[in-house]
Formats: C-alpha cells, sequence, structure tokens
C-alpha cells in the first residue's frame, strides 16, 4: 500500500507520528480517557509537529500537504488514542477546511495562522437537535440587522468547542421576512451572546471536549459571513465529504489499535497447554480482522488520493466511512471476545477502544445516510451513461 500511495514524504509523516502517538500519547491514554481529561499538552505538541496545520498552506503557517498525509497522522494517533485523534481531525477538517475553502483573505490571514500553530482551536457548528442526518432543517436564525446580524438557536455535539477559539456554524439568513438561504459565519469563542454549555459525558472519546452551544441574541458583524448565503452551506456540505475520508481514518486506527492488542494477547494467553492464537476459533478472528482493517486501509487512502487528485469523492468517501467504521466496530467487539473476561476490565486497552468504535457510525453522517448517499451516486452513475 505505501508504494500504491505514499511519496517519501508520507513516510516520514507515519514514522514521525507513529514516534510521537507511542512515546507521548500511549503513556497516558489511560489516565485521559479515565479522568475526561481534554489533552491541551499534547495539543501543543501536535502544534509545534506541525500536525494542527496539516493540511493549512505554508503561507499561513501550516505545513501545507495534503488529504494521504492528513489520514497517515490520523491512523497513527488512533491506534493509540481515539480522543487525541479526534481532537486533531475535528480541528483540521471541520475547524480549517471550511475556512480554507469558504473564507475571504481577511478571515484566513485572521484565523488560520493561529489555527495552524495549534495555539487556537477551531470548531464547527452544523448538527441541532432537530437537524442531524436531515442538515437542510436547520433552525438556528440570523436577522439582518444594518451592518449586522442577530442570530438566536443552537448547535449540538460540537466538537472541540470548550477549548477552541473560533467557531463556524451554520445559520438561516434572514433579511426582514426573505429567507436568503443557509449561510455559514466564523467568530471567536468569546463573541457575547455565544453560551458553551458544560462537556458532555460520553460513552467513548472521553477525553475529547463535546458541547452544546446557544445563540441568544448574539450580535455579529456582517463580516463574519464566510460566502454569500446561497453558497455557504453547499461549501459546509462539500467539508463533510473530507470530513468522511477523515472519520474513516479514524475507524482504521481504532480497529488496528485494537488488533494489535488482540494479537499480542493471543500469543501471550494460554489455554490447554497452548497459546490461544493455536485455536482456530481465536485464529479466524484475527485473520479475518487484518483482513478487513487491510480494505478499510485501501477505501481510504484510495478516497484520500482521489481527493488529492480534485476528483469528485462523494461516493468514495461515503463508502470509506461506511465500511471502515463497521468494521472497526466489528474488530473492537471481537478484540474483547479474544481477550474473554479481561477485555470487559478498564486496565485493558481494548475496553477503551471499543467504547471509542460506536461513534465512529454515527458521527459525519451515519451508516444509514452513507448508504442513501453511495446508492444515490450510482443511480447518478447510470443516468449519466
Amino acid at each position: 500500500m505505501d508504494n500504491l500511495f505514499f511519496s517519501d514524504e508520507h513516510l516520514m509523516i507515519k514514522e514521525m507520528v507513529q514516534e510521537f502517538a507511542e512515546s507521548e500519547v500511549a503513556p497516558i491514554a489511560f489516565e485521559l480517557d479515565k479522568n475526561e481529561t481534554f489533552p491541551q499538552e499534547i495539543v501543543t505538541k501536535m502544534g509545534e509537529l506541525g500536525l494542527m496545520g496539516i493540511v493549512i498552506p505554508e503561507k499561513y503557517g501550516g505545513t501545507g500537504l495534503d488529504m494521504v498525509a492528513f489520514v497517515t497522522a490520523i491512523i497513527e494517533l488512533a491506534r493509540v488514542d481515539a480522543s487525541v485523534a479526534i481532537t486533531m481531525t475535528a480541528h483540521t477538517s471541520l475547524g480549517c477546511l471550511p475556512l480554507l475553502q469558504l473564507g475571504n483573505d481577511e478571515q484566513k490571514e485572521k484565523y488560520l495562522p493561529k489555527l495552524a500553530s495549534g495555539e487556537m482551536l477551531g470548531a464547527f457548528g452544523l448538527t441541532e437537535p432537530s437537524a442531524g442526518s436531515d442538515s437542510g432543517a436547520t433552525k438556528t436564525t440570523a436577522v439582518k440587522d444594518g451592518d449586522s446580524y442577530i442570530v438566536n438557536g443552537g448547535k449540538v455535539f460540537i466538537t472541540n468547542v470548550g477549548e477552541a477559539g473560533v467557531l463556524s456554524f451554520t445559520s438561516r439568513i434572514m433579511d426582514g421576512d426573505n429567507f436568503k438561504g443557509i449561510g455559514a459565519f466564523i467568530i471567536p469563542t468569546n463573541t457575547p451572546g455565544l453560551e458553551i454549555a458544560t462537556k458532555e459525558k460520553k460513552m467513548g472519546w472521553k477525553a475529547s471536549d463535546t458541547r452544546q452551544i446557544f445563540f441568544r441574541d448574539m450580535v455579529i458583524p456582517a463580516s463574519a459571513m464566510m460566502g454569500t448565503p446561497s453558497d455557504g452551506f453547499k461549501a459546509f456540505l462539500k467539508t463533510l465529504t473530507s470530513g468522511r475520508i477523515a472519520i474513516g481514518a479514524l475507524s482504521v486506527g481504532t480497529a488496528l489499535g485494537a488488533y494489535e492488542k488482540a494479537l499480542q494477547y493471543s500469543s501471550e494467553r494460554e489455554a490447554f497447554g497452548k497459546p490461544i492464537h493455536k485455536f482456530q476459533s481465536v485464529s479466524f478472528k484475527i485473520a479475518d480482522m487484518a483482513t478487513e482493517i487491510e480494505a478499510s486501509k485501501l477505501l481510504v487512502y484510495h478516497a484520500a488520493w482521489m481527493k488529492d487528485q480534485g476528483i469528485s469523492v462523494v461516493k468514495e468517501a461515503a463508502m470509506a466511512k461506511l465500511f471502515a467504521s463497521e468494521v472497526a466496530m466489528k474488530t473492537t467487539t471481537e478484540a474483547i471476545q479474544v481477550h474473554g473476561g479481561y477485555g470487559y476490565v478498564k486496565e485493558f486497552d481494548v475496553e477503551r477502544f471499543f467504547r471509542d468504535a460506536k461513534i465512529l457510525e454515527i458521527g459525519e453522517g451515519t451508516s444509514e445516510i452513507q448508504r442513501l448517499i453511495i446508492f444515490r451516486e450510482l443511480l447518478n452513475e447510470i443516468s449519466s451513461v
């Protein structure tokens, strides 16, 4: 696979992030999860390594690398700790990419250098209590008032927002009684009228920051809008395509981490006088894990490579995210089975990997939504022949 998608630079990134994850993240991953502690020191170190600005152009202080490099970094981080991986992933794919794709020069110059260095985290607000899979049902409203907008509404399940310095979000744009479309804004998180709730208590990703936010008569300048009301929402939906590739990579890393733990345990644990991997019931599980993870990698890297070539990847990103996330859930479940009773105990990493895996089938579009997207794209291909 390295020969298919990797340059020498990609191999260097893989080696660097792998070493960082194993030396800096692995020793504290258990405590981060146990105490639900946001990994601020790790974020700072990732900023110093250039990982927080991995896709941001060099002119804004970023590393200026491609989607394949981004995917590679995610996988290596998630092999050790999904909470650290999603913090970097959401910051990049949701906090930085909308600004890169939609922001004007002034907005980019104001925020991107700080985002690239890791000095400032980015967050993205799209999901609402009644607008999850149906993101077009957004109810947050921005009403034009001279040179400003008055925003009311709220968002849920926003990654990084409690630690972020900047927030992008979608809103219905109203000019008097006229609905102008669903637009996008970018604002500092200390903006008066933005209320950030307490950290959610989650099943997994416990060290990552996830919160609900509210807009209460929040007054923001018209210059905070990214693009126009007619193109903002479409641009945000395009961002989700990249986000699906990123979640696919997070899924690969999560599955890989659990698989490696299961493989090691199957060699160390003995039953009836021999290592348990000598039993076909265990060895077949390990073989299936390895095969499905390899297939996931190929889907994810192929989608990332296509994205780097400027090719539309709506179908490929959905396939990668769908397959890899479901493989992650299956792999982490089987990893616990290989560990037996010990797999159910928190001191064994596979228990954490299992809890971290479930959200992968939900975030950035549920598995059901991915299947709808894939089928729609298949129909489009038929109709265009």
